[in-house]
């Protein structure tokens, strides 16, 4: 799992990878097209409505999750069979 953040308004959501697919909700609820990574060493934008890579705007910090926080995280809060949940989907 890796997370993203909203170019609009900031919100941060899991990527397509993950099982409710957060970040491409948050698009569809809000028309909020542009995202960028939110992990440490990314700085890559994506259009969700182009399904393109985007030169983004410079954000407001933070640039990415800390980097002692585990992905998925936060720690203690994801099952222990999250791994075999998303191969079953």
């Amino acid at each position: 799992m890796h997370l993203r953040r909203c170019a609009a308004c900031g919100h941060i959501g899991c990527c397509d990878d993950s099982l409710a697919r957060h970040a491409s909700a948050h698009w569809r609820e809000t028309g909020h097209p542009i995202i960028r990574s939110f992990e440490p060493g990314e700085d890559w934008f994506w259009n969700f409505e182009t399904n393109q890579y985007y030169d983004g705007p410079d954000l407001a910090p933070p640039q990415h999750h800390p980097k002692d926080q585990p992905v998925p995280g936060p720690k203690g809060h994801v099952p222990k069979d999250w791994a075999d949940q998303l191969s079953n989907r």
